[in-house]
């Protein structure tokens, strides 16, 4: 009988920062390889502006069993599920700002796995931010299935006049807190200062605890949003003693929408026309789900060929037989539109702005100082709250200018400084500032 391996600690809690959101794979890799995260089951607190939560389209399944063919498919919107469907990731809570709502608020349970008839991995959920995609199947359709907890949390900036969380302790019991947060807490108040609620904070006096730790007034409402909502939602997520990712967007502060800068707001308006999601009836039933997602199917691959058509030849003929198709009329006035700014258009660009125009537009909200200091306010909140994690990925995406990049060092400054305030030293890796990355000579194992 072979024992089972101790599950390992870190020394420091370590940090790691990429450039492109998907790159932290490598990292969640090496650390299941060095067993510091279990194999299976991992659970993620995922904050973001954006969930990430897409499925590579026409990746064959197996693929998530090769590291190398893994990494080389995935992208920025779609390095979670494989993961899900490898077995390694079983839990996600999605913490997004106000601005951010792509998928719907509360607890979506679901089932990931290998689409029967296309080998490719698909998702039971019906919610139209997998059904514009196209990557809605019927569970008895699908192979090697795996189940999702997915929780979708708003969290607020905390209220004007709430600026740190150094004394905490008045708010919080202390049977969450660890030997990194005692020597973290040394330097906290250097980092971001003191803590003075506010009058009409949703911080109230002692009153009793909830099962989290958090204090506040019996009658207090729990608005959604708020540290106390966020808090409660997240409890019944995570446990004391399980190992999990504490994952960080940068663009979860401020975030851009960077297709809008690209195109005027007239070629804008025509690719939300062009590419438009009509999602199903309320009231529906398996046969219109499978409908809608052939039609949506067809109606990307159209416009994919389309655009390539044009990148080869965008004369007069090719435009006129494309724009004669089923709502596609409008593709002559885009095209001419963009070829009087720029005689040679990026066509491939504008299909992949157009895919993020189906049933909401991508999140646009440029946050002022103020704004990122009271949203890092509330997540200092929520975090002292929760348990350390066991490793914290961390994105920048500021060359892709999700996150703006005149504001993208100020933020990761301010994040980092609040994980020392609560975890002690850290192990801070900036992998964007040098693209090797070792993942160990492991593979993920189907299951």
């Amino acid at each position: 009988m072979t024992s089972v391996p101790l599950k390992r600690t870190y020394k420091r809690l370590p940090v790691w920062i990429v450039e492109d959101h998907h790159d932290v794979v490598c990292h969640i890799y090496r650390a299941i390889a060095s067993r510091h995260l279990p194999l299976k089951n991992i659970k993620m607190v995922h904050l973001d502006s954006h969930p990430d939560l897409l499925i590579p389209v026409n990746m064959p399944a197996d693929t998530v069993f090769d590291k190398e063919k893994l990494f080389s498919e995935l992208s920025i919107e779609n390095w979670i599920m494989p993961m899900v469907y490898a077995g390694h990731v079983s839990s996600v809570a999605w913490l997004h700002p106000y601005w951010a709502q792509q998928i719907k608020e509360g607890e979506h349970r679901m089932v990931v796995g290998r689409d029967a008839s296309t080998t490719t991995i698909r998702v039971t959920s019906t919610d139209n931010y997998f059904l514009s995609d196209g990557l809605y199947v019927c569970e008895e359709q699908l192979e090697n299935s795996k189940p999702l907890r997915l929780n979708v949390v708003k969290v607020n900036p905390v209220k004007a006049g709430l600026k740190s969380v150094t004394d905490t302790d008045r708010y919080f019991t202390k049977r969450h807190r660890t030997e990194s947060h005692e020597a973290g807490e040394a330097s906290c108040s250097r980092a971001t200062g003191t803590l003075q609620p506010a009058e009409g904070s949703d911080i109230k006096e002692e009153q009793g605890s909830s099962k989290t730790g958090l204090r506040h007034g019996d009658n207090e409402e729990e608005e959604e949003g708020s540290i106390t909502y966020v808090i409660k939602r997240i409890s019944t997520f995570l446990s004391e003693t399980e190992p999990y990712i504490l994952d960080i967007d940068l663009d979860f502060f401020t975030c851009k929408n960077p297709f809008k800068e690209l195109y005027t707001q007239e070629e804008y308006s025509i690719l939300k026309e062009l590419y438009n999601f009509r999602g199903p009836s309320l009231n529906t039933n398996e046969e219109e789900l499978d409908e809608c997602v052939y039609r949506r199917v067809r109606q990307l691959e159209d416009l994919e060929a389309a655009f390539a058509d044009l990148l080869e030849d965008d004369g007069e003929e090719t435009v006129t037989r494309w724009a004669s198709n089923p709502g596609m009329a409008s593709l002559a006035q885009l095209v001419s539109s963009l070829k009087a700014r720029n005689s040679c258009p990026d066509y491939e660009m504008v299909h992949q702005a157009g895919l993020t125009c189906d049933s909401a537009e991508l999140p646009h909200h440029i946050s002022t100082d103020e704004e990122i200091d009271r949203l890092i306010s509330a997540v200092q909140l929520l975090l002292k709250a929760l348990p350390t994690p066991t490793l914290v990925t961390m994105s920048r995406s500021s060359l892709d200018e999700y996150c703006p990049v005149e504001q993208v060092d100020s933020v990761q400054s301010r994040v980092l400084a609040v994980l020392e305030c609560l975890y002690g030293a850290l192990d801070i890796n900036k992998d964007y500032e040098n693209s090797s990355t070792d993942t160990l000579d492991w593979q993920p194992q189907a299951s």
